[in-house]
């Protein structure tokens, strides 16, 4: 028998092996500063393309006074407890009711968080008789649920509808000996490439399989879409979609996560979901700054419109000088470059250090060997000037990674590398 903790000592974990070097800065890194383009990160201003603020909601004065209004009249542990018990309020219902009528769904619920929300809301949905189906590329919420839920699992390749239908195929012998359903699961914009899932060729696909389809939409309510509702408004097939997924952390800039669906379904959640019978209720500001949020995203169009503008302005500025992109349809803005983790981790120095810019990088095995990922967020309240500024020093990386600049660590301070 061995020791709980000395395993954890002796086996740290795939990310953990590299605490000694990457704590503070690559991992775990402190941005300060109000909430904008501009911060400050190890005790430089940095110009920021790693926050999912699209629509410049964070440091919006609307929203600041919504916020500060919610907490001095309610504090942070109003309402006490979970929603079942003791936690529910109006506002509560009028934010559930307010992103039903705007997503274009009966009924909605509200979740403490995005991740612990998809998570139980896949289990609550399937039992041990039904059947998933997946998207490969689908975020690590939605494979964290599938590993709660009984459901038996069948993966489809990213965005391959001759994949979806083969799986869907496989699944429905398995569904229809076991006496259960299909539940078809991806995302409306993918978070680490900005490609957009298929949903309107998916919702298609019904007329063939008997399925519900469930989609996480995070990163696209707010941003895709003639109004913001997201990926299925901008394809045109929202009725398609049976469980549509949300959350506040991106474009609401803010905390929580919400559920959409018809009446009876929601019914269903709110009575069985654990993770939010036994967690207790989003507070007060969080709601009430929520309706606020809302209120602006489908009011301020200006909003998305800019953010839009500085999306259009920087791909294709990276593009004319031959970046590649990927195959991104929405605001997430992938840059690719030849080079191994070595090599990104010295890029993201000389970024930082001597360049003043700071976005994620990525590296196997998150993506294929020889590939380092640059991810950019682009927000409305960034500039055409951030955007000009960004290409020019990415041009000047390219440059510099044929010639062997960043095959030796880049000496900085605060850190052991």
């Amino acid at each position: 028998m061995k020791d709980i903790f000395q395993r954890i000592k002796e086996t740290p974990g795939p990310l953990g092996q590299y605490q000694h070097l990457a704590d503070g800065y690559f991992m775990f890194p402190k941005l300060e500063g109000e909430i904008q383009p501009k911060m400050i990160f190890n005790g430089k201003e940095v110009l920021n393309w790693s926050l999912n603020n699209y629509l410049g909601l964070a440091n919006h004065p609307e929203v600041r006074e919504a916020d500060a209004q919610a907490a001095k009249d309610y504090g942070m542990g109003y309402p006490m407890g979970a929603r079942m018990m003791s936690g529910d309020s109006k506002f509560h219902n009028k934010l559930e009711q307010e992103l039903a009528d705007f997503v274009g769904k009966p009924a909605g619920y509200l979740m403490n968080f995005g991740y612990q929300g998809m998570v139980s809301i896949i289990d609550v949905l399937t039992t041990r008789r039904d059947v998933i189906v997946y998207d490969s590329e689908a975020h690590a919420c939605i494979l964290d649920g599938m590993r709660l839920s009984l459901a038996k699992r069948f993966v489809f390749q990213h965005n391959d509808m001759d994949s979806l239908r083969k799986q869907l195929q496989n699944a429905l012998p398995v569904a229809e000996q076991n006496g259960g359903g299909i539940l078809v699961i991806t995302e409306g914009v993918f978070g680490m490439a900005g490609d957009i899932g298929k949903l309107d060729k998916i919702v298609e696909m019904k007329k063939e399989f008997p399925f519900r389809l469930l989609v996480d939409d995070a990163h696209g309510f707010g941003t895709m879409g003639k109004t913001g509702a997201g990926v299925a408004e901008h394809l045109n097939c929202t009725d398609g979609v049976d469980v549509f997924f949300g959350t506040f952390a991106k474009s609401m800039a803010g905390i929580g996560a919400f559920v959409l669906s018809e009446r009876e379904i929601i019914d269903h959640l709110r009575f069985n979901m654990r993770s939010q019978i036994f967690a207790k209720s989003l507070p007060m500001p969080m709601v009430i700054g929520g309706l606020k949020r809302l209120e602006l995203l489908k009011n301020k169009h200006e909003l998305r419109e800019q953010l839009w503008n500085i999306v259009k302005a920087l791909q294709k500025g990276l593009k004319e000088k031959g970046f590649n992109i990927g195959k991104t349809e929405s605001p997430v803005t992938p840059v690719y470059f030849e080079g191994g983790p070595e090599q990104g981790t010295n890029v993201v120095v000389d970024l930082r250090e001597n360049y003043g810019i700071f976005c994620s990088i990525v590296t196997y095995p998150v993506i294929p060997k020889g590939l380092i990922m640059l991810r950019l967020i682009p927000t409305a309240v960034h500039t055409l000037e951030d955007v000009e500024r960004t290409i020019q020093v990415f041009s000047e990386v390219k440059e510099k990674l044929p010639q062997g600049f960043y095959d030796k660590p880049i000496p900085f301070k605060n850190l052991n590398i």
